[in-house]
């Protein structure tokens, strides 16, 4: 039974998941956290990070990590599985029809009208990634200032054009050093 949940929660993110894999976070942050309560919102930040930093597409390593998480290796085939189903229909059925001569200015006119709904999408998901990041959630307002100082830090340098390839190991060695300090502070 906990399949075909699987199966049919991912099948709805494939198939509603306009404008990539960080449009699809917020769809599978409201069936995985919200409607089935099969992660906590700290662990689906978690499965957001591990996802980003492991090659392949976001959403197709959150819906493997998720359904290794609900229901194993065959969780993990099945979510993944459903994932890229709808996917790789419509790409089937718009690459017959582009190569047999079609005309798809209905296909362009609704992805132009569905960019700033997946650009909303994108900003939920950031929003909601960032609050669980940088607040305890343990506390009733407290501000984790080693996830702040890490977020302000990676974040001026990417502005400065810095390389994502250098900034990726900065935020993991800060969020390392503070664990240790923290550890060893007896927090």
């Amino acid at each position: 039974m906990i399949l075909l949940k699987l199966f049919f929660v991912f099948l709805e993110v494939g198939a509603f998941a306009f404008g990539g894999g960080y449009a699809a976070l917020p769809l599978i942050e409201q069936a995985v956290v919200v409607r089935h309560g099969w992660l906590t919102i700290q662990e689906m930040t978690d499965v957001v990070a591990i996802s980003q930093v492991t090659p392949g597409p976001i959403a197709l390593n959150a819906a493997t990590f998720v359904g290794t998480r609900v229901a194993g290796i065959p969780g993990a085939i099945v979510a993944s599985f459903a994932a890229v189903l709808p996917q790789t229909v419509i790409l089937l059925f718009l690459g017959w029809f582009l190569f047999h001569g079609g005309r798809i200015t209905m296909v362009d006119r609704a992805l132009k009208g569905l960019r700033p709904g997946v650009t909303g999408l994108i900003g939920v998901a950031a929003l909601s990634m960032f609050l669980s990041s940088v607040f305890i959630t343990t506390a009733p307002v407290a501000i984790d200032l080693i996830a702040t100082g890490a977020f302000v830090l990676v974040f001026m340098l990417r502005l400065k054009r810095v390389d994502l390839l250098k900034l990726i190991p900065l935020g993991a060695g800060i969020g390392l050093i503070g664990g240790l300090i923290e550890h060893f502070a007896g927090r």
